[in-house]
């Protein structure tokens, strides 16, 4: 499906209102109240389709309140938490802030792991927040022993639940780039970046280190050593990216991790994963749009933003007209 109009129309909003309506977050804001158009009180997106190779119906609803909650229903039924919708339906999204993905620092690849690791190895989708949560007890208890509060043996089954969660995450998140790693590469050469690879940056934690640096622990108040600080690593060749890719070359990047988790959801057994690439053609060559053009082509649902619909090598299934306030099919 490819949406184009003139820039201002309203192409991105109506990508952020799929992911809004699939994932109930807006890949852009984490302010809800952003999502709400001036003056109006609430906002609702409404979602239907199929999904599966029996087609099955499903409808997706999320309501969103200036100044409270917002709320998310499957097929009727409403869900505990609007971001759970992420279980029931898998999207992926790129827009040009997603370079940050490479460009940025390590916070930013962890984050983005952790997420993929949720999808791709849904029955270890807790592991994040279970050693993120040890961590913070961890870092209080340091605190409180800083302070005179506590003493030294308390922290000891918080050193032990640190190292258990750090290496339960770090074998997590080494598995979710096995599974990426290959079809990354793949997808990258298709694109004309030759050689890229994912690596793991860190080392799984243990009792011994976390109390060989518990002084220096204690002065800062905080655990220095851990897979809360560790990095992925986006190459190419010899070459790090992150400082020595060009801008273009980042985007290809992104957009091949993206494409290589829509093939891994995919070969796992479950519904292609929604796709949204927004403002994805406007920095590519001819050739590789046509490379791009192919491979999603060959997959599942995918909407694309242009201003044209030149930007597109090859006839879209759909074409979507957007201005100010209005969509339209194409004629």
């Amino acid at each position: 499906m490819l949406v184009v109009g003139p820039n201002g129309a309203g192409k991105t909003n109506l990508l952020e209102s799929l992911h809004v309506g699939t994932q109930g977050f807006s890949p852009r804001t984490r302010a809800d109240a952003q999502l709400i158009r001036f003056d109006d009180a609430a906002a609702r997106i409404r979602l239907s389709g199929t999904r599966g190779a029996h087609a099955t119906p499903v409808e997706l609803e999320v309501t969103l309140r200036a100044g409270g909650g917002k709320q998310a229903r499957v097929n009727g039924a409403v869900l505990p938490g609007a971001e759970q919708l992420r279980h029931e339906v898998a999207t992926l999204v790129f827009t040009p802030d997603r370079l940050a993905i490479v460009k940025g620092g390590p916070a930013v690849r962890r984050a983005y792991l952790d997420r993929s690791l949720g999808r791709l190895l849904p029955a270890r989708a807790s592991v994040p927040g279970e050693y993120a949560a040890a961590l913070g007890q961890r870092n209080a208890a340091l605190r409180r022993v800083a302070l005179g509060y506590s003493s030294r043996e308390a922290l000891d089954p918080w050193t032990e639940r640190v190292a258990a969660a750090g290496g339960e995450l770090v074998a997590a998140r080494r598995d979710a780039l096995a599974l990426l790693r290959q079809p990354f590469a793949d997808r990258a050469a298709e694109l004309g970046l030759e050689d890229a690879r994912l690596d793991y940056v860190g080392e799984q934690p243990d009792v011994r280190a976390l109390e060989e640096r518990l002084e220096r622990d204690l002065e800062r108040g905080a655990t220095g050593l851990g897979p809360h600080l560790d990095d992925v690593a986006v190459a190419a060749g010899s070459r790090d990216l992150r400082r020595f890719g060009s801008q273009g070359e980042q985007r290809l990047a992104v957009l091949s991790l993206l494409l290589a988790e829509a093939d891994v959801l995919a070969d796992l057994g479950g519904a292609p994963p929604l796709l949204l690439l927004d403002d994805v053609l406007s920095e590519l060559d001819p050739a590789r749009r046509t490379a791009l053009a192919a491979r999603i082509a060959a997959r599942g649902q995918t909407l694309v933003t242009a201003t044209t619909a030149a930007a597109l090598p090859r006839d879209p299934d759909v074409l979507l007209e957007v201005t100010p306030g209005a969509v339209a099919r194409a004629a």
